[in-house]
């Protein structure tokens, strides 16, 4: 009877060891949640500067299609996509050539937020 007791003691794990099993998985389970917090803002920066560089993308061949020339200046607008507030400013630059105008568009995100796209393109007002 002395051998079994004694066989049975050992068989299990220790509150120590089970307490070092918990902490190695909560580590691994925390890092694995930052790590899909960082996919996840990734991921919605992305989309955001897609939604921006096509509202620039838009502006420059609204130009182009239409034959516009703009006149040498700023404008800002909104150029919103949907849910996604989005501020357009137009910047257009007279270049050497009268016939030719530059056009830099940058888009911001919302009214004050950082410059998340822009674009560089020319008009001109050639036959």
């Amino acid at each position: 009877m002395g051998c079994q007791s004694g066989l049975s003691a050992m068989s299990g794990f220790t509150l120590i060891e089970v307490l070092v099993a918990l902490t190695i998985v909560a580590v691994a389970l925390m890092a694995s949640l930052r790590a899909v917090g960082a996919l996840t803002q990734g991921s919605s920066e992305l989309q955001t500067r897609t939604l921006a560089q096509w509202s620039a993308e838009n502006r420059l061949a609204l130009i182009r299609v239409q034959a516009e020339f703009p006149a040498v200046g700023r404008r800002r607008y909104d150029c919103s996509q949907g849910r996604l507030v989005l501020i357009c400013q137009e910047d257009v630059y007279a270049t050497p050539n009268t016939s030719f105008r530059r056009v830099e568009m940058s888009v911001y995100d919302g009214n004050e937020g950082p410059r998340v796209a822009r674009l560089v393109g020319f008009a001109t007002n050639l036959p």
